[in-house]
């Protein structure tokens, strides 16, 4: 990537607001962010890429104490907001600024519905259609050290800015196909998974080998894994900088009564952290009635008949398969499995699985009716 693309450092409320004016007149705008995330629960957010088809604008959220023009920019429903393998990006507007950008299309998703591959990378697509090389050296900058460099600078604008001709190529492909709207459902999603608040008393089932511990045991880690989700939120710190996962579940199987026994396992630095805080924890759990332990955590893998019906599912699957879309974008194997569970877990039509919503319906429906009796 030889040619030099022309930004603006945008660096105080005023040009923040001038700018977000401007992209609102426009009917498509780029973004892009960078940001750190290596020991923190939340992003950093180092940098706000737009571009909307004029200016090329890097905003520095290190100094802008104004961010209300660029949040009405979001959540203006006139303006499409363009982004590339946004679910980071999404989590950061939300994070940072409580509102996601409306309406959105992402372009790794336009691509795999034109057969352009499952989760294709941003330099793929620019030298599939602009035949261009970009110079990926800057990938792994600390973005919130100041000044950037120009090289790094470069970079960031070369992710909008390319965005957006790409973009434009994506949408007159996907015009020739019948996925346009398969495309805003599938974005739509995205968006609509992202405003969903996590439970943290739901935390203890994402810890691995859950499945291996008794209903008394797991009332103790339910516990335990609670107060390690809130206390990451509360000082922004990754999961296992508080404890690790491991340690999580080595506690809540042997329930020790002293700091002694905590140190067979885990580091000397967690003990005296949280120590004592983790040994309280347990007796809470342990004082949790039987009536209210959580139910067995069963794998998927273990229900009678899973496996011959994910193979029913699978060859029902390669039948009803459109020639023109991958069949990873039509039923994932997560996706295949949530069918098999609501199933098997009396069919709620409060909650239906994704392959009985939307564009899939149709072939939800097909996978139903053929391999389940």
């Amino acid at each position: 990537m030889n040619e030099q693309i022309n930004y603006r450092w945008i660096e105080n409320n005023e040009q923040l607001s001038e700018i977000c004016h401007h992209a609102m007149k426009q009917a498509v705008v780029a973004l892009d962010t960078e940001f750190i995330r290596t020991r923190t629960y939340y992003p950093k957010l180092g940098l706000i890429q737009l571009f909307d088809g004029q200016n090329i604008c890097l905003i520095d959220p290190l100094v802008i104490s104004d961010f209300s023009p660029f949040i009405t920019l979001l959540a203006d429903t006139k303006v499409m907001k363009v982004l590339h393998a946004c679910s980071e990006d999404l989590e950061v507007f939300q994070h940072y600024f409580k509102q996601l950008p409306q309406p959105m299309l992402d372009t790794q998703i336009m691509a795999g519905f034109i057969g352009l591959g499952q989760s294709v990378g941003f330099a793929k697509l620019v030298l599939h259609y602009l035949n261009l090389e970009l110079d990926k050296g800057a990938s792994r900058t600390d973005w919130l050290i100041r000044p950037l460099t120009e090289v790094q600078c470069q970079y960031a604008s070369a992710d909008v800015y390319y965005l957006l001709p790409i973009y434009h190529a994506l949408a007159e492909d996907l015009a020739k196909t019948p996925w346009q709207n398969a495309v805003k459902q599938e974005c739509d999603a995205l968006l609509e998974k992202r405003q969903m608040v996590s439970d943290p008393n739901k935390a203890y089932k994402e810890i691995g080998l859950a499945w291996q511990l008794n209903p008394q045991q797991l009332a103790v880690l339910q516990i335990l894994a609670k107060w390690r989700v809130e206390e990451a939120e509360k000082r922004d710190l990754a999961l296992n900088f508080i404890i690790k996962e491991q340690n999580l579940w080595q506690i809540a199987k042997q329930q020790p009564k002293h700091t002694s026994s905590l140190l067979e396992f885990m580091h000397p630095n967690e003990v005296r952290i949280h120590g004592k805080k983790l040994l309280w924890l347990v007796e809470q759990g342990k004082a949790v009635l039987p009536e209210h332990y959580p139910a067995p955590i069963s794998r998927i893998m273990d229900e009678p008949g899973y496996k011959q019906t994910l193979k029913k599912l699978q060859q029902k699957l390669s039948e009803i398969q459109p020639d023109d879309l991958a069949v990873e974008l039509l039923a994932s194997k997560r996706q295949l499995n949530q069918l098999f569970t609501w199933y098997r877990k009396g069919q709620s039509t409060e909650k239906l699985p994704e392959l009985l919503k939307g564009w899939r319906a149709e072939y939800g429906k097909q996978l139903l009716e053929s391999c389940f009796e």
